[in-house]
């Protein structure tokens, strides 16, 4: 068997040659050690030099970092990623582990190289002992073709696993993941229902998997579930959607804030504005917890309050302003939204601090928070009965870290231009730039 080390995968690509074949940034972290290596590369005169380039970065990096160099580079379909897996390969300490190499092969597949990878799926397979090692790997080769949308790839490595006569639930909840993710969401269902038919050839939809669980005594799962419902209410088909959430009732298992959110997120890709209220009165209803998630689904499917969100001068300054503003749908989804529970989650309220957390809250969703939380202490502030005015007031945003413009904190700057249009005393806390702050007499004041 010929060792990956000497195996031919690719010739070096050429210099300056884009780094990222995908327009998509990468979620992991850049470090600087990393980010130079880029530099370099993409500078790099000619293939020999780019060789040199990743042979003394190997060199002197650790283990862990040239294994998260590698994995920054496969998730930015760099072509270098495949000369860098290559010579990481020839050290001393690699280990070859199946789902390494299974990203490998979908970004050989992913960049037109079948023959390459297929040779590679092969040796790979001369590596596993058994029948259940071998359908494992191909259920992490269904994972990282289904992130690169090779929907061919991931029926063939479905093909592979039946192939094997091995049965597991991981099998089954792969295929049905990366079926679901590559629009194959009736190939998924009918994998749930029909998984004791080893027998019947290529899947052709994703929903056969639940049937085929089923009959193989698997229960499936809520996630099963959520991924099959995602996968139609991607494609818009939403009576498959809602009939699949009906065999999840059927089959007693509730639906969550992570289900609800996902139908939310679906119908509002679509603009699907009645319905969205509809699941928002039906969490109620049903005593289905409401999340930030689900205020930044609604909210972020409302194209005013979006548009609004980014011309902060003319912003409205208090609810009706904005519901005035807004057509009926619109209107009536933050009208709903503004009456669950996700404000008083986030406000905490004592003698001595009454604080609102702005964490994790989209630019629209934290516009809407900070109305309804003026509206709140208003309220509270007109109750006798209620707690004492606290001594403080804050409202915490953050300092950008989780923002596309890392220390760009988007929403800082919303609550910043609001405080400063309403000629609010709150400013930011001179020992934690990412919060406002005042006294709460002062804020009482200004309200009241």
């Amino acid at each position: 068997m010929a060792s990956i080390v000497s195996y031919k995968l690719l010739p070096f690509p050429p210099p300056l040659c884009a780094l990222r074949n995908s327009k998509k940034k990468s979620s992991k972290p850049i470090s600087k050690h990393s980010d130079r290596l880029l530099s370099s590369l993409s500078s790099s005169c000619d293939p020999s030099a780019a060789a040199h380039v990743i042979r003394r970065f190997v060199s002197s990096s650790s283990k862990s970092t040239a294994l998260r160099t590698l994995s920054l580079l496969l998730s930015l379909s760099s072509p270098f990623s495949l000369p860098f897996y290559r010579r990481i390969s020839a050290s001393h300490w690699f280990k070859w582990t199946p789902k390494l190499v299974a990203e490998v092969i979908a970004l050989l597949e992913s960049d037109g190289h079948p023959l390459e990878a297929r040779e590679l799926v092969s040796e790979s397979v001369l590596r596993l002992s058994s029948q259940r090692e071998i359908a494992h790997f191909y259920c992490d080769l269904v994972v990282a073709a289904s992130g690169r949308g090779l929907k061919e790839f991931v029926l063939e490595c479905c093909g592979w696993i039946k192939d094997t006569g091995f049965v597991g639930k991981r099998v089954f909840e792969c295929m049905v993941r990366g079926l679901s993710l590559v629009g194959m969401v009736e190939d998924a269902e009918k994998v749930l229902d029909e998984m004791g038919h080893l027998g019947v050839g290529m899947v052709e939809d994703a929903e056969k998997v639940l049937d085929e669980m089923g009959h193989l005594g698997f229960k499936p799962s809520g996630f099963e579930y959520r991924v099959v419902i995602q996968g139609y209410g991607r494609l818009g088909s939403f009576k498959e959607m809602r009939r699949v959430i009906g065999r999840m009732e059927n089959a007693e298992i509730g639906i969550d804030t992570v289900c609800a959110n996902l139908v939310l997120s679906c119908y509002g890709d679509y603009g699907n504005l009645a319905e969205m209220v509809t699941w928002i009165r039906n969490m109620r209803l049903l005593g289905i917890s409401y999340s930030v998630r689900t205020c930044n689904s609604v909210l972020n499917s409302c194209p005013s309050v979006v548009s609004m969100v980014k011309d902060l001068e003319n912003l409205p300054l208090s609810m009706d302003d904005l519901l005035e503003m807004l057509n009926d749908e619109e209107a009536l989804l933050v009208k709903e939204m503004a009456g669950t529970s996700v404000l008083l989650e986030k406000l905490t309220w004592s003698d001595s601090e009454g604080k609102l957390d702005l964490h994790g809250f989209h630019l629209a969703s934290a516009y809407i928070i900070l109305l309804q939380w003026m509206e709140e202490f208003r309220r509270r502030l007109r109750v006798k009965e209620e707690v004492p005015i606290p001594l403080e007031i804050s409202v915490v945003c953050g300092l950008g870290k989780h923002s596309i413009m890392r220390g760009e904190s988007p929403v800082k700057k919303l609550v910043s231009k609001l405080m400063s249009r309403l000629k609010s005393p709150m400013k930011i806390d001179r020992k934690n730039v990412g919060r406002f702050v005042a006294k709460g007499k002062a804020v009482k004041d200004w309200l009241c």
